[in-house]
């Protein structure tokens, strides 16, 4: 397939079943989507890492270079931020956070419904295309710079996925208040809400980047009520020189 852009969006699709790739790849060309087509995952990262699409759906399971390692080598390697939709047949919480540790931005369990596909693309579309204001977030000693994605901590720069970017300054600018869990949600995925365990690894994998190194922890979670970004041992520190 030709690279061009449509008003959908762009789309790779890296499939090695070729039965559920036609399948897919007809379901978003009647939706008015360009898809280009791999059938392992060491063509799949090169198509990735020489053009910009709207969103990459990635199996899990490739032949030549699986879908964990095409997702790592975009994310490290080739500093790709294009959101990654994660295709998998396994159901477990361990395999999802695997895929979300990788630098996945969401996933699907086989089989699916390509309703189901395409409403989830649309929505990591819609969430990627959203401007963002260009501002630098501090709290306590992690600031993040929303031009440059550049995160770091205590000086040390740390490397999170785009979701855990995105997680990052919703919280980081409403500090120290608590964000509900819809409030998050609706914020990254709009209308098309991901299953539970979703935010609940992309949160498990981002408190083990910035907090699990480092002396005392800025992500809270404050029962049925949400989540918040604060520094807590800053706040009593000062609470008590007040005092």
């Amino acid at each position: 397939m030709t690279v061009h852009e449509e008003q959908a969006g762009l789309i790779l699709l890296v499939e090695d079943h070729r039965q559920i790739a036609e399948m897919v790849g007809e379901f978003l060309d009647r939706g008015g989507y360009s898809v280009d087509y791999a059938a392992d995952g060491i063509s799949g990262l090169h198509l990735a890492v020489s053009n910009s699409y709207d969103v990459i759906v990635l199996d899990l399971m490739l032949p030549g270079l699986d879908g964990l390692e095409v997702c790592r080598k975009l994310r490290q390697e080739a500093k790709k931020s294009t959101p990654v939709l994660m295709l998998t047949a396994r159901d477990t919480l361990e395999d999802k956070l695997v895929g979300l540790e990788a630098g996945a931005d969401d996933y699907l369990v086989k089989p699916f419904e390509v309703r189901e596909l395409e409403a989830r693309l649309r929505a990591l579309i819609r969430r990627d295309r959203r401007q963002v204001s260009t501002e630098v977030l501090s709290v306590g000693d992690m600031t993040l710079d929303t031009a440059t994605l550049r995160l770091t901590r205590d000086g040390q720069e740390l490397v999170v996925s785009p979701i855990g970017l995105k997680l990052l300054a919703i919280l980081m600018r409403e500090s120290p208040r608590v964000v509900s869990r819809r409030d998050i949600e609706r914020e990254i995925w709009g209308d098309t809400l991901p299953d539970s365990d979703t935010l609940r690894s992309h949160l498990y994998n981002l408190r083990r980047v910035i907090d699990k190194p480092f002396a005392h922890p800025l992500l809270h979670t404050i029962h049925s009520a949400g989540y918040r970004l604060a520094d807590l041992e800053s706040e009593v520190a000062a609470s008590a020189h007040s005092a």
